[in-house]
C-alpha cells in the first residue's frame, strides 16, 4: 500500500461526480461512458484499465471500434456550420454565456472538496506528487477565472482599419473554425484538455474530444462538472477509443482544425493524414544552460532545486521536462552536480515524487541507458537502477531519477543521446567559456525546439545565446526553468482571423 498526502475519504462528494477516487479498485471498478449529442452513452465493447501502482483492474472504459457507432460522432461533428456555433456577428450572447459558465466552473474548482477530489483522481491514473497534481488543478481553476465575465468577448476582440475611400473600411474578426477536434495526452489529464477544449468552445467551435483512455476518466468527471455549471450539452462530444477509431473520425469528420498534443511520431502521421489541418504540441528535447556566472550559495541551491524539478517533477513526464543540461565548469567547481544528486536521492515512490513511467518499460529504459554508456567517457552520475520493492506492473517503467554524463564532443555522434526518454532521465555535460559556440551547435541540431532555460544574469552571455537559438518558449535569468508553457498557448490555436471588406454606397 502506497502512502499519500492525507486526503481522507471524502465526506461529501458533489452529486455531479460519479465515483470516489479513494474507493475505485478491482472490487469496486468505475465504468466510464462516452458523451455524444448531450447524452452519456454506453458502448458495446469495453477496455480494462489497470492501476499503475499495483496492476489491479480498476476502471473500464468504452472501446468503440464499430464504424456505425463511430459514424454517430462524425455526423454530430458535421452538424456544426463552418461559421461556428457563435461568432462576433452570430449568437454573440453566447460569449456572455461562456463567461458565466467559466465563472461557475472556477467557483467549483476553488472548493476544497472539488480540488481534493480531482487531485486524488489524477494521482490514481497518472501517479504524481500532491504538489504536482494540485498545481494542475489550480492552473485549471485560474484559467476559468481568467475567462469569466466579459473575458470571452475580449479574447475575440476585433479591429478596424481605414479603407481607401470614404464609406470603406476593413474589419478583422476572430472567427471560429466551426467543428474542431482536441486529442490530448496522458500526462496532464485535467489541465491540457480543459484549457484546449474550453479555448475552442469560448471562441465558437464545436469540439470532438479524445483523451488517452488510461487517464480520460479525469475529463469524464470534469465534463460532468462543466455540465453542472451550465455548459451547453451539445457543444462537445467525448470518445473513449483507440488510435485507429480516432483517426477514422478525424479523417471522416472533416474537422477544420485538430489540436493534437502528444508524441512527434503520431503528430507527423496525423499531419499527413489530415492534410495539414492540425496544430501540434509534440515532443521536446528541452535544454538548459548554466552560464559562467555563479551566484551566492542560496541562489545556487535554488538553481539546483529548479533543475531537479525540471528534470524529475511528475517523474519527468512533461513535454517541457529538462532533457539535457549544459553545466559551465564554474558551476562544476561550485559543487552543482553534487547538489542535484542529493536532491534526486530524496525522491521516492511512497510520496509519488517518483512514480510509474507510463510510456517506457524497464527493459526499454535499460537498453537506452546501455546504448549511451557505450559512448567513450560517458558515465552514470546518479540513478540508473530499477526501483525495488514495488508493485508497479511490468508494462510500465519503475526507475530511479537518472543523470548520465556524456562529453560535449560526443553528443552529436550518437542519436541515442538526444532521443527523448519520457521519464526521470536527463543528459548532463560540461563546457568551458570558449566552447559556448560548440554548445549552440549541439542545441541548434536538436530535432525539437520546445522549451529552454538560460541560467545566467550575464547580459552579454544571455544576448549571445538568445540571439543564436530558437525555441517555442525560452526562460532567461538566474532562476530560469524549462517548464512551464503559457496557458494562453493552449487557447490561441482555436480561432482564425477573418477579414471582411464592407463597401457602403
Amino acid at each position: 500500500m502506497q502512502k499519500f498526502r492525507n486526503i481522507a475519504a471524502f465526506s461529501t462528494i458533489p452529486s455531479y461526480f460519479t465515483l470516489d477516487p479513494n474507493q475505485i479498485s478491482a472490487r469496486n471498478p468505475h465504468k466510464a461512458q462516452n458523451f455524444l449529442r448531450g447524452k452519456w452513452i454506453d458502448s458495446h465493447k469495453y477496455q480494462t484499465i489497470i492501476d499503475p501502482l499495483n496492476g489491479e483492474p480498476f476502471i473500464t472504459v468504452p472501446d468503440v471500434q464499430d464504424k456505425q457507432e463511430l459514424q454517430k460522432f462524425i455526423d454530430s461533428a458535421k452538424e456544426c456550420p463552418i461559421s461556428g456555433l457563435h461568432n462576433p456577428l452570430k449568437n454573440p450572447q453566447r460569449y456572455q454565456l461562456y463567461g458565466e459558465v467559466c465563472h461557475k466552473i472556477a467557483a467549483e474548482l476553488k472548493k476544497k472538496e472539488v480540488h481534493d477530489f480531482l487531485v486524488r483522481l489524477i494521482q490514481r491514473v497518472v501517479p504524481k506528487h500532491f504538489a504536482q497534481a494540485s498545481g494542475e488543478v489550480v492552473v485549471t481553476e485560474r484559467f476559468f477565472q481568467n475567462f469569466s465575465g466579459d473575458q470571452p468577448r475580449f479574447l475575440t476582440r476585433s479591429f478596424n482599419v481605414a479603407g481607401d475611400r470614404p464609406g470603406q473600411q476593413s474589419s478583422g474578426y476572430r472567427w471560429p473554425f466551426g467543428s474542431c477536434a482536441v486529442v490530448a495526452p496522458f500526462n496532464f489529464p485535467l489541465e491540457i484538455p480543459s484549457l484546449q477544449i474550453f479555448g475552442a468552445l469560448i471562441t465558437g467551435n464545436k469540439v470532438f474530444f479524445k483523451g488517452d483512455s488510461r487517464v480520460n476518466v479525469v475529463m469524464e468527471q470534469m465534463l460532468r462538472l462543466a455540465l453542472h455549471c451550465g455548459l451547453p450539452a451539445t457543444d462537445v462530444d467525448m470518445l473513449f477509443g483507440n488510435g485507429e477509431a480516432t483517426e477514422f473520425i478525424l479523417k471522416q469528420g472533416n474537422f477544420r482544425n485538430t489540436q493534437f498534443t502528444g508524441s512527434s511520431k503520431v503528430a507527423e502521421h496525423l499531419t499527413k493524414v489530415l492534410n495539414g489541418k492540425i496544430r501540434i504540441e509534440d515532443a521536446g528535447f528541452d535544454w538548459k544552460i548554466l552560464g559562467p556566472d555563479v551566484p551566492d550559495v542560496d541562489t545556487q541551491n535554488y538553481v539546483a532545486w529548479q533543475s531537479d524539478q525540471d528534470a524529475y517533477g511528475s517523474t519527468g513526464q512533461k513535454c517541457s521536462a529538462q532533457s539535457i543540461l549544459f553545466v559551465h565548469e564554474n558551476w562544476v567547481k561550485a559543487g552543482f552536480l553534487d547538489k542535484i544528486k542529493q536532491l534526486a536521492s530524496t525522491r521516492k515512490l511512497q510520496d509519488l515524487s517518483n512514480g510509474p513511467i507510463i510510456t517506457w518499460n524497464n527493459t526499454q529504459i535499460k537498453q537506452h541507458i546501455d546504448n549511451i554508456l557505450k559512448i567513450p567517457q560517458s558515465k552514470v552520475l546518479f540513478g540508473g537502477q530499477e526501483l525495488k520493492n514495488h508493485t508497479i506492473p511490468s508494462i510500465y517503467g519503475a526507475f530511479e531519477p537518472t543523470a548520465l554524463y556524456v562529453p560535449l564532443d560526443q553528443i552529436q555522434k550518437n542519436k541515442a543521446v538526444t532521443t527523448e526518454l519520457f521519464g526521470p532521465f536527463q543528459i548532463v555535460t560540461t563546457y568551458s567559456s570558449d566552447q559556448i559556440n560548440q554548445v549552440l551547435d549541439v542545441i541548434n541540431n536538436l530535432e525539437n525546439h520546445l522549451t529552454a532555460g538560460i541560467v545566467s544574469n550575464d547580459v552579454n552571455f544571455l544576448r549571445h545565446v538568445q540571439s543564436n537559438t530558437t525555441n517555442g518558449v525560452t526562460y532567461s535569468g538566474i532562476r530560469a526553468r524549462t517548464n512551464w508553457c503559457s496557458p494562453k498557448s493552449l487557447v490561441w490555436t482555436m480561432w482564425r482571423s477573418k477579414r471582411s471588406r464592407y463597401r457602403h454606397s
